[in-house]
């Protein structure tokens, strides 16, 4: 058995909204006991410095691989893909990230880092994937996606990405900013082709995502039962009294568009054009929704332009700064994600049962969201990953 105490660190309790100076002991990676106690003998101490330390920091939407390089001969140079990917990893560790959602990968290379992960042969958050995302053809996300037209194909897609092992799908119910052609508020897979492919994911107790930016889009989605809406550009109140009703999760992206819109001269005019167009409806959206008491997830759409794996957590800040409380802000990236990954019977909180994992944050974000960017250490079920 392995024993460590975490001592000297200001612990973030998500749950009551409060903050309290404690030890942690944990045996084999879990959490036994926090606060003051008799240390045991051959116990290996750690020392959190005096710093604030929050329960895991989530990654509820990224790209771990989002383009597959080519050579000169338009072959995928899948090697060169993977070994960005294991790079994109570390990043997260580095960053505080202790969990990610793969939204989206090529060549199912999500698929096997989080396997080498699991194996300990790399390093890496702890991962769930949903390979290639399911799109129409010609559709948002085409280039590295699972084209499907009608719901028979698109139950045969859903069916494809489970096999090689995918733990959600992902489904494209509109259009997108990225790709040329396409509208983000144009609806695409149909109502009847999305819950074709749900139902797949659902019969195996896998869930499922869906980009979604526009409303109709995102009606359609709803109707099909999917379980989160990520990026959601344009929503009503039905659509919030929908979520509300049956869980759905929102998952917004802020980083995402504000990445671009701060980088208008290094994008295509096609993607700045659309980027404004739904810069403030998508800070309007995500703000109505908070206060219908939506429940929001942290996800970053990392992978796309400017939006690098290594920061995800300034996705708080863009959060408070559109209107959000500092500690719901931080636990959109803890006990709300770790619920929408259904993991949080052992993530999301610092309380006995739950795995030692931790984010340190060298101030208080509560005080001051930007400290989130300052990350000290990073532990994954009582190992250190990465101390500053």
């Amino acid at each position: 058995m392995t024993v460590k105490v975490f001592k000297n660190g200001k612990i973030m309790d998500v749950i009551n909204g409060k903050i309290f100076e404690a030890s942690i002991l944990a045996e084999d990676g879990i959490i036994k006991e926090i606060g003051e106690f008799d240390i045991p003998e051959g116990a290996e101490i750690i020392d959190f410095g005096g710093n604030y330390v929050s329960p895991g920091l989530f990654n509820c939407h990224v790209h771990t691989v989002l383009d597959t390089p080519v050579d000169q001969g338009g072959r995928p140079k899948i090697a060169t893909a993977t070994v960005e990917a294991i790079e994109n990893c570390r990043k997260y560790l580095r960053s505080g990230v202790t969990y990610v959602r793969d939204v989206g990968g090529s060549n199912f290379i999500d698929i096997d880092v989080r396997d080498a992960i699991n194996a300990g042969k790399i390093d890496g958050p702890e991962m769930v994937v949903s390979g290639k995302c399911i799109c129409m053809t010609g559709g948002h996300g085409w280039t590295g996606g699972r084209e499907a037209d009608g719901p028979d194909d698109a139950r045969k897609a859903a069916r494809e990405q489970l096999r090689a092992g995918a733990d959600w799908i992902k489904v494209m119910a509109t259009g997108g900013v990225m790709t040329k052609g396409v509208e983000p508020g144009s609806p695409q897979l149909t109502e009847d082709e999305l819950r074709a492919a749900i139902e797949e994911a659902h019969k195996v107790n896998a869930k499922a995502a869906t980009h979604a930016q526009g409303m109709v889009g995102i009606k359609n989605a709803l109707r099909a039962g999917v379980d989160s809406i990520e990026h959601g550009f344009y929503m009503d109140d039905w659509c919030f009294d929908w979520m509300k009703e049956h869980g759905t999760v929102y998952v917004p992206t802020l980083a995402a568009m504000y990445w671009i819109f701060v980088n208008p001269d290094k994008v295509p005019d096609f993607v700045i054009r659309k980027v404004r167009g739904a810069f403030e409806a998508h800070k309007k959206t995500f703000y109505n929704a908070y206060k219908a008491g939506v429940k929001i997830a942290l996800g970053t759409d990392a992978g796309t332009p400017f939006n690098p794996h290594d920061m995800t957590a300034y996705e708080m800040i863009l959060m408070k700064e559109a209107g959000m409380e500092p500690w719901d802000c931080i636990r959109t990236g803890t006990i709300n994600a770790a619920e929408l990954c259904e993991v949080a019977a052992d993530h999301g909180t610092i309380e006995p049962g739950k795995k030692a994992s931790f984010t340190v944050y060298g101030g208080n974000p509560i005080e001051d969201m930007q400290a989130v960017m300052d990350c000290r250490m990073t532990v994954i079920g009582g190992e250190v990953k990465f101390a500053k």
